[in-house]
């Protein structure tokens, strides 16, 4: 069961849903970077990283019998807000390449670095697998 919690007369977010309410089994992320599987960063740009970021972490659910759609909680923190901002439409198109029509809860943060010094991205995902998958 997953529900999106969108109040009486809100604006709706583009993008993600205000919250989500599910039932299930839980699968989590760590802080996912856009490295490859040999802990290699292939791309040093922002929207590379990006798109091997959600990658990664399909790939990670998928171990725990997860689904791009059974997403419900994700927050990412990235280097440059600005760089983020300015890239909103192929951002946009890399979301829905990797993880299609799907909008959970999202929080991005701004912060100073990461822990992987060539990271530009970090994601950690909340995935609720539905009791009868």
């Amino acid at each position: 069961m997953r529900k999106l919690l969108q109040p009486e007369g809100w604006v709706r977010p583009k993008g993600y849903s205000n919250g989500v309410a599910a039932s299930g089994r839980m699968v989590f992320t760590a802080g996912v970077v856009g490295w490859n599987n040999d802990e290699v960063f292939e791309r040093s740009d922002f929207l590379g990283q990006f798109d091997q970021t959600l990658a990664n972490t399909v790939a990670i659910l998928a171990e725990g019998g997860a689904k791009p759609e059974d997403i419900v909680r994700m927050t990412a923190y990235l280097t440059d807000k600005a760089e983020y901002l300015s890239n909103l439409p192929t951002v946009g198109k890399i979301w829905l390449d990797r993880l299609g029509h799907v909008f959970p809860a999202v929080a991005f943060v701004e912060v100073k670095s990461l822990m992987e010094d060539a990271a530009l991205i970090e994601i950690e995902t909340t995935a609720m697998v539905p009791e009868n998958a």
